[in-house]
């Protein structure tokens, strides 16, 4: 289940990242797109590397929005565009990912 889910998001995450680079879409070009290629590896590569996976950057998310919270208006630790909207789709993605990487059940070969 992991896998399937963390082959999912590593699609939506390389759509979403290279339409991040098409200026007629946004303005913002200040995308990560190793991080997308990061995703597709893990979740390519086993069950217990998807859940890592998500376990991981499923707390880092919940910090980041947690960040946003704290500094609603302005970019996080100076690097990190933010506002409202964007926090609360932090807190939606670190809740999927924690979700996933800790409710998902441990596969054994």
């Amino acid at each position: 289940m992991a896998k399937t889910l963390g082959m999912l998001f590593g699609v939506v995450f390389l759509a979403v990242g290279i339409l991040g680079f098409v200026p007629g879409v946004t303005s913002d070009v200040n995308g990560m797109p190793m991080l997308l290629g990061i995703f597709l590896v893990a979740a390519m590569s086993g069950a217990g590397a998807a859940r890592l996976w998500f376990q991981i950057f499923g707390v880092i998310y919940a910090i980041v929005a947690v960040l946003g919270f704290m500094n609603p208006a302005g970019p996080l630790l100076g690097m990190i565009s933010n506002n409202p909207p964007v926090t609360y789709l932090h807190v939606v993605l670190a809740a999927a990912m924690l979700l996933i990487g800790f409710a998902t059940p441990k596969q054994t070969a």
